[in-house]
């Protein structure tokens, strides 16, 4: 399949379940993913090899007049979202004006929705950027990508695209001193022969000690529930995922389960 891609810098509102009535924000291409991951379950689809050659990304002057021109739009209609959500075709913190769209974000939600979070959905490989990482300070809920507890089961689950190692990640992750949100998906398969199962015993307690570490507020776990780019991958149930809440719960690091 080739995914299914936001054809627009800012869509909906929209309703999340996660975020509540969620007003998405697009930086990318919208005719193209474009990602430092190729995950197998990604709903935008697979990650072209020659993506770079390809991308064209809107100016940071044209997303922040998209930003201000929906927004009062919505405010004329008496449309107020819970949440201003980036995420979008691909990875939100590849745009180079990531951190200024963040503070102009921050400026126009103050000036019109003042109750709304402001949410960022990124899979973790830039937290080394400086900038990235402050922007991602400033905002109410930075929700970073954990889908694996070794090296082997994170290069078949997520495939980055760039190369960057899960111990990094694990390292980025705990510098923020516990103000983030994980994402966990979990799911199992045979993908090329391989084996992927995040689920097993091992890559459990393994992303359980990676949590420890990192001692993030909250961790939001569920499985897929959109057609995958790769197929033979199976939805973990509900009831298998609280078991593993449950795991959480015994180590106080909140959590909560999405089917």
């Amino acid at each position: 399949m080739s995914g299914f891609l936001f054809d627009d810098i800012v869509f909906g509102p929209v309703k999340s379940r996660r975020f509540g009535v969620s007003l998405g924000i697009n930086l990318l291409p919208e005719t193209m993913k474009y990602c430092s991951f190729n995950c197998i379950y990604c709903e935008c689809g697979l990650t072209a090899p020659d993506q770079e050659q390809h991308a064209r990304l809107y100016s940071t002057e044209q997303v922040t007049s998209a930003l201000h021109e929906r927004f009062k739009v919505l405010k004329t209609q008496g449309l107020e979202p819970d949440n201003i959500t980036f995420a979008g075709n691909g990875e939100p913190t590849l745009h180079p004006g990531f951190n200024i769209i963040i503070d102009n974000t921050i400026e126009l939600r103050e000036k019109y929705f003042p109750k709304a979070k402001i949410t960022v959905l990124s899979n973790a490989t830039r937290l080394h950027v400086p900038s990235v990482k402050e922007a991602l300070l400033k905002i109410d809920n930075n929700v970073l990508k954990l889908d694996a507890g070794s090296e082997e089961m994170f290069r078949r689950i997520n495939r980055p695209a760039s190369p960057v190692k899960l111990s990094t990640i694990i390292d980025n992750l705990a510098s923020f001193q516990g103000k983030l949100i994980i994402q966990t998906l979990f799911l199992r398969g045979i993908i090329n022969n391989q084996v992927v199962d995040n689920t097993a015993e091992k890559e459990l307690t393994l992303w359980l000690e990676h949590l420890e570490r990192i001692k993030p507020a909250l961790v939001m776990l569920y499985s897929v529930s959109r057609e995958t780019p790769e197929q033979n991958i199976e939805k973990v149930s509900k009831d298998e995922m609280l078991l593993i809440a449950g795991k959480l719960d015994s180590m106080q690091i909140p959590c909560e389960v999405f089917e």
